[in-house]
């Protein structure tokens, strides 16, 4: 495997600390750091980066996700290692990253269960990490960064 080029937020000397900070804005919601973890991996799984979700793992295993929640992220449903509040920030995750699978786009029923579980400024960095991730997988997936190689 070979990336096509660098990340551009590499290349764009302005892009990658605006982003970061995104991301760390994300981080500083009030949401456990593990929850935000899950977030970013399973956007990252549905968008097929590698780099991400190679990323992903690894930062997640130092959030405190268990081996079993990682082993079984992508099929989350049917997995009992998740609290009812990952359940629903997992659930926000991949709606808001399939928006184009679904013309409502995230349902009331999704966010309503989100805002059972998060505040607002909790809601708005889970909305900002969902964000934030697709737009590292997008840029990361069209380069083709080998994952382990620190696309971001």
């Amino acid at each position: 495997m070979q990336a096509r080029m660098k990340n551009p937020a590499q290349i764009i000397p302005a892009a990658m600390p605006a982003i970061v900070e995104v991301f760390k804005a994300a981080g500083s919601s009030g949401v456990e750091h593990s929850t935000m973890e899950l977030v970013h991996l399973r956007a990252s799984q549905i968008n097929g980066c590698s780099a991400c979700v190679d990323a992903g793992v690894r930062n997640a295993r130092k959030a405190g996700v268990t081996d079993e929640q990682l082993g079984a992220v992508a099929a989350w449903r049917e997995a009992p290692y998740f609290s009812d509040a990952q359940r629903a920030a997992l659930a926000l995750t991949e709606a808001a990253t399939r928006l184009a699978d679904n013309p409502a786009g995230v349902s009331d029923e999704i966010w309503e269960e989100a805002a059972r579980h998060y505040t607002e400024e909790q809601l708005a960095g889970i909305t900002l990490m969902i964000g934030v991730t697709n737009l590292f997988n997008r840029l990361n997936a069209t380069t083709r960064q080998v994952a382990g190689e620190g696309a971001w």
